[in-house]
C-alpha cells in the first residue's frame, strides 16, 4: 500500500503518516471467541499543521451480519512524538507558538529515533464515563505499541486501572487490539478489529 504524504505535513508526523485518513471495519469484543459480541468502527486520524494527529473513533454494536444495532462508544485524542516541548510549540491552552513547526527537517526528526530504530510516541485518549488515558509507547514502521502511564477517572466512573493498545498495518488494513485491566484484574482482552482505509 502506497502512502501519500500531504504537502503541508509537519515533518515530525512523518513516522505517524501511515495512520492518516479514515478507517472503517468490524471487530469483536473480548477474546473474539464464538460468543463475543460484534461491533463496527470508524477511526479517523487528521493533521492540522501542528505536531500531533487528532484521533477520533466511533463504535457501534452490530449483529453477526454487520447490521448496526446501537451506538457503543466514541473516543477522541491526540497522538505525537514523545519529546520535550519548547517555545516553538503551542500551548498550554491557546498560548501561541514562536515558530511552527518546531522540527523543520528530516534530520531534526531523526534525532528522536530510539535505540530500537523506531520513535517514542505519546497518545492522550478521552472516552465517555469520565475517563482519560495517557499512553506512552513506540512506533516502528507500521507497528505501534502503547501502554498507559496514567488513567484518570472521575468520582463516578467505572473501575479502569490500565490498558495496552497495539496497531499494525497488514496488507493495507489496520489491525488493532486493546487490552484493559479493571476491577483489580490483570490485563485482559477488551476488543480487537480490522479496519480498511476509506478512499
Amino acid at each position: 500500500m502506497s502512502i501519500e504524504l500531504p504537502t503541508d505535513l509537519t515533518p515530525e508526523l512523518v513516522p505517524l503518516s501511515w495512520l492518516l485518513g479514515t478507517w472503517e471495519g468490524t471487530g469483536r469484543l473480548g477474546e473474539g471467541d464464538a460468543d463475543s459480541e460484534h461491533f463496527g468502527q470508524r477511526m479517523t486520524f487528521e493533521q492540522h499543521g501542528l505536531p500531533y494527529l487528532q484521533y477520533t473513533a466511533e463504535s457501534w454494536l452490530t449483529d453477526e451480519q454487520g447490521s448496526r444495532l446501537r451506538p457503543l462508544s466514541v473516543e477522541t485524542g491526540f497522538w505525537a512524538l514523545d519529546r520535550k516541548l519548547n517555545d516553538a510549540d503551542v500551548g498550554p491552552g491557546l498560548s501561541p507558538a514562536d515558530i511552527v513547526p518546531a522540527l523543520k527537517t528530516a534530520d531534526e526528526v531523526e534525532q528522536f529515533r530510539n535505540d530500537a530504530g523506531g520513535f517514542d510516541i505519546t497518545a492522550t485518549i478521552v472516552h465517555p464515563g469520565s475517563i482519560a488515558e495517557l499512553y506512552y509507547g513506540t512506533i516502528k514502521g507500521p507497528q505501534i505499541q502503547l501502554s498507559t502511564d496514567v488513567v484518570m477517572r472521575g468520582q463516578h466512573s467505572k473501575e479502569y486501572a490500565a490498558a495496552t493498545r497495539l496497531f499494525g498495518l497488514v496488507g493495507g488494513d489496520l489491525y488493532w487490539r486493546w487490552d484493559v485491566a479493571a476491577s483489580g484484574n490483570a490485563l485482559q482482552a477488551h476488543a480487537s478489529a480490522i479496519l480498511k482505509k476509506l478512499s
